[in-house]
């Protein structure tokens, strides 16, 4: 294949994305990581998108294992389970269901022996959902930092390490309140690295991080505490010493390669930027577009027909008072657009793999040479007030899955044709 009509370049891109999220489904990865079958009682916890997922594939595949517990998800991403109670809670900011949950679970982990099984199903998304505040911290509290660093424009790691030492369960805890208890963790990333250590501000392993380095990402980025906090995070309290059992099913990088074997399959020679691409959404739609663009005239660092595929977590500082709806995936799409400014032979997809980029009800988007000659819309003004969403939505071009029932982080594809 050496071209590409706009039917089929998005069919390729829409494909691709499909092809990545089925790799990470846990219903089809799950059975394969599972350790031997316990001798004692199985107990499951766990917190994050694509937990209940995960809940229903360790059912499927342990059927003749008597086994309880509960796990947290995203409110509309439960699925049917037998044996292990499914509780939904809000994202991406806490709710009283998110310390109910936290509660349930750290209930459930109590008074057992050597002999029991503990299987931790972990997933993005958890750091929300799993919440045990602190003895002089209040859910407002952790309502009102999660709204600040969301805005701020802070990593997702940044954004772990505070939320890490303001939780009775995060960083190590829930498996310290399982001890004597073997831990068992099966992840699914959403993180760039696949760090365990952050993947839902990692419940099960042993924090590396200290209260001061909480304390200095909040005065990085101008966010205000109460006194209440503040003393909170410099009381000394012991990190958990704990065994780690860690074992990643299915990751940003996995997904990326089911990806780029299926591009092969269609005759597109697939690139894989890296699956760790952070920063500003805008400033990367920018910075690939130019790569698309270089591709396409010199071959470099490709020759087209080709696909540049990346995974990683932008971010999107909010400025101003009158923001619109938009997400970090149709923000990096709407920059990418307005750089190339029409570029003939040049689509692009991004999408979260969850199904929801950041708030929203559509999983990103999709771009084309037309994008910005089809629409009467200020394509600058919607960037400049984070209006991404309506920009694309005016345009029937919204990537829309619904929940996705797993969560690998964000997916780009963006399709080169030959210059013509």
């Amino acid at each position: 294949m050496t071209s590409f009509d706009d039917t089929t370049a998005r069919k390729i891109l829409r494909e691709l994305f499909d092809v990545a999220v089925a790799s990470a489904n846990p219903l089809k990865v799950l059975a394969a990581h599972l350790p031997e079958k316990p001798v004692g009682r199985c107990i499951v916890v766990g917190a994050g998108k694509a937990s209940a997922a995960m809940a229903a594939a360790l059912e499927q595949a342990w059927p003749d294992v008597k086994m309880t517990g509960v796990v947290v998800t995203r409110y509309g991403h439960t699925v049917p389970t037998q044996r292990i109670k499914i509780i939904e809670a809000s994202h991406p900011v806490p709710d009283e269901n998110s310390v109910l949950a936290a509660a349930e679970i750290l209930r459930t982990v109590q008074g057992l022996n050597d002999n029991d099984l503990v299987i931790a199903l972990i997933s993005g998304g958890g750091s929300a959902l799993l919440v045990s505040p602190l003895p002089g911290i209040t859910l407002a509290d952790k309502q009102s930092i999660g709204r600040s660093l969301l805005k701020s424009g802070a990593g997702i790691g940044e954004m772990n390490v505070v939320r890490k030492h303001l939780s009775g369960i995060k960083g190590g805890k829930l498996a310290a309140a399982a001890y004597p208890a073997r831990v068992v963790t099966l992840v699914i990333s959403d993180v760039p690295g696949d760090d365990p250590a952050t993947i839902a501000s990692g419940p099960t392993i042993a924090d590396t991080t200290t209260a001061e380095d909480a304390l200095d990402i909040l005065r990085q980025y101008g966010i205000d505490v109460p006194q209440t906090v503040s003393d909170c995070l410099q009381q000394h309290r012991p990190r958990p010493s704990i065994g780690q059992d860690v074992r990643m099913i299915a990751s940003p990088m996995m997904a990326l390669k089911a990806a780029a074997k299926q591009a092969r399959r269609l005759g597109v020679i697939p690139l894989i930027l890296g699956d760790a691409l952070e920063g500003e959404a805008r400033e990367l739609g920018k910075t690939m577009a130019g790569i698309a663009v270089s591709a396409q005239l010199h071959g470099l660092p490709i020759n087209a027909p080709c696909v540049l595929l990346s995974g990683g977590e932008t971010t999107v500082t909010i400025s101003g008072e009158h923001a619109g709806r938009g997400g970090r995936n149709t923000e990096f799409l709407l920059s990418t657009a307005i750089q190339l400014q029409g570029a003939p032979g040049i689509w692009g997809l991004a999408g979260d793999t969850d199904g929801i980029d950041g708030t929203e009800d559509a999983a990103g988007a999709i771009i084309s040479p037309g994008t910005l000659r089809r629409t009467q819309l200020d394509a600058r003004l919607h960037l400049n007030t984070h209006d991404s969403y309506h920009f694309f939505k005016a345009m029937s071009d919204l990537v829309m899955t619904g929940p996705t029932l797993t969560n690998v982080n964000d997916f780009r594809a963006i399709l080169v044709a030959p210059k013509t």
